[in-house]
């Protein structure tokens, strides 16, 4: 495998967890009867923001790059809200 074929292979894996988050998020609505947003959406997300903004990175895509990094902070942050709250006890 070449490197240019790694990257595509790095940037689509991205795409693809980053699509993810989405039907997990529709699938557990779904289950759960009401729109929600589960702990697994905001891992596929940073999953996916890591592997695009290393792919952005590769590119040299200054857009794509600034995207990802903001992204990449939102979801951490939201992970770290989830992670306080679940030692709290608070199921808010």
């Amino acid at each position: 495998m070449g490197k240019e074929t790694l990257w595509l292979a790095i940037g689509f894996a991205g795409q693809m967890a980053f699509t993810g988050r989405f039907l997990l998020q529709w699938l557990y609505s779904e289950y759960q009867k009401r729109s929600l947003i589960p702990v697994g959406f905001w891992y596929l997300s940073l999953v996916g923001s890591s592997l695009l903004l290393a792919y952005a990175i590769y590119r040299q895509d200054p857009v794509f790059i600034l995207g990802q990094s903001f992204g990449f902070i939102v979801y951490l942050r939201n992970l770290q809200l989830i992670a306080r709250q679940n030692e709290r006890g608070d199921d808010r």
